[in-house]
């Protein structure tokens, strides 16, 4: 079911391309404090052609808008995903 609506409906539709929705999609699971959903959707966000630096600029934007906490959680799943992906910190 999550592969067909999500995957297959919202992320397919026109309007917004692949590197907005990830975007979003960052800021949603802060929020939410989804941060094992978090993880995947990083690596999914690079893949959809997000840079390190749009990366931290989304979760510096969240700190205002979803509390300091919340992004600090963020920071340390950002900081592994990247050294694992890109072997650079933020």
């Amino acid at each position: 079911m999550i592969t067909r609506y999500a995957w297959g409906g919202i992320w397919t539709r026109p309007g917004l391309d692949r590197r907005m929705r990830s975007a979003i999609t960052l800021t949603a699971l802060v929020a939410h404090g989804h941060l094992a959903e978090l993880e995947l959707h990083l690596r999914a966000a690079l893949r959809n052609g997000l840079t390190r630096e749009e990366i931290v600029e989304v979760l510096m934007q969240t700190a205002i808008y979803c509390g300091v906490p919340a992004a600090n959680s963020a920071f340390g799943v950002a900081r592994r995903v990247l050294a694992e992906e890109l072997d650079t910190d933020i």
